[in-house]
């Protein structure tokens, strides 16, 4: 399963580069490093459907869901 929000579609992203005084000073690179989304597995229940489904979203994805509803959210995403 990829790691990525259905609802928000945020995803990983790679970072990482160079502090200001490595950068001031010398060549000495950080490194990159792959910055992970912040997903959590949720069930939640859709009376519209009267059961529950378990998805993985991000945290976002969740207030998204708490402001405009559950069943309207997921439908629009495709995951119901």
């Amino acid at each position: 399963m990829a790691k990525i929000c259905p609802i928000t579609k945020k995803h990983s992203i790679v970072g990482g580069g160079y502090s200001n005084r490595i950068r001031a000073t010398k060549f000495n690179p950080t490194g990159k490093v792959r910055k992970q989304v912040n997903l959590q597995k949720k069930r939640i229940f859709v009376p519209e459907l009267n059961r529950r489904v378990t998805v993985t979203l991000s945290t976002q994805g969740m207030r998204t869901m708490a402001k405009n509803g559950v069943y309207k959210t997921l439908k629009k995403a495709g995951v119901i």
